[in-house]
């Protein structure tokens, strides 16, 4: 098990950037594959990107594909989304995750184990 902290979060107008961070701690850290997921009210956590434990693979959702990257630094322990060209409908609370399946960078959230409890995102039209 591993725990993590989200932050980045924050009040935006559209067409604007922010970049989420996500620290891991625990142990074996690094030996796992990570990825944002969000959730909005009323709506199903949705799946938003996902990154292998080396960056040789990368999954996106196709909603935010050309404007959000996933990125991380085993070195910190850091995971990253940035976020360019924001919408209202990207609204939602974001959460980090972390799978044990370290090779594979998933979109099913069956796969994460670990989830952070979330950083909220608030897009203004």
């Amino acid at each position: 098990q591993v725990s993590l902290v989200e932050s980045g979060g924050g009040l935006v107008q559209a067409g604007s950037s922010l970049r989420l961070s996500c620290k891991i701690s625990g142990r074996a850290r690094n030996s796992y594959a990570m990825g944002w997921f969000r959730q909005s009210p009323g709506k199903e956590r949705e799946f938003v990107a996902s990154i292998t434990w080396n960056s040789d693979r990368k999954n996106y959702a196709d909603f935010v594909k050309g404007r959000f990257t996933i990125s991380r630094d085993n070195f910190e322990d850091m995971v990253y989304l940035q976020m360019n060209s924001l919408t209202p409908e990207d609204t939602a609370v974001y959460l980090c995750a972390a799978d044990k399946t370290f090779y594979r960078a998933n979109t099913d959230a069956d796969s994460f184990t670990s989830w952070g409890r979330g950083t909220q995102v608030t897009v203004s039209s």
